[in-house]
């Protein structure tokens, strides 16, 4: 990754901060909290971008445009939006996961099988 391509994703980190501060106070509590839940749990392409998390932002201007509160606009399970959001995106515990099977698979086939 090149400086420019630092400089880049800090202007544009930035322009999305900015966005999550011109929504209204509930909005940016919900959007904080599910921020940190796709942060802890979320999706690996959560860190390639903002893609997602501007969605989030696209969503939560209109239902703030139209005066609806945010937990309309979410329903009032957070996470369970979160978890809808994500459900077909491959998790970082999809992949740690994955990786466990795989070191368990690898260590099984080093050990003699003592059914014979």
């Amino acid at each position: 990754m090149s400086i420019r391509d630092l400089i880049e994703g800090k202007k544009k980190w930035r322009a999305h901060v900015a966005r999550v501060k011109a929504l209204p106070k509930d909005y940016q509590i919900v959007y904080k909290e599910i921020q940190n839940y796709l942060f802890k749990v979320g999706p690996v392409e959560l860190t390639e971008g903002t893609g997602m998390l501007s969605g989030i932002i696209d969503l939560f201007e209109e239902g703030a445009a139209m005066g609806k509160g945010v937990l309309e606009v979410t329903g009032s399970d957070v996470a369970a939006f979160c978890d809808d959001l994500i459900k077909d995106s491959k998790t970082f515990a999809d992949i740690l996961q994955e990786s466990v099977d795989q070191e368990v698979n690898k260590a099984m086939k080093k050990v003699p099988d003592k059914k014979k």
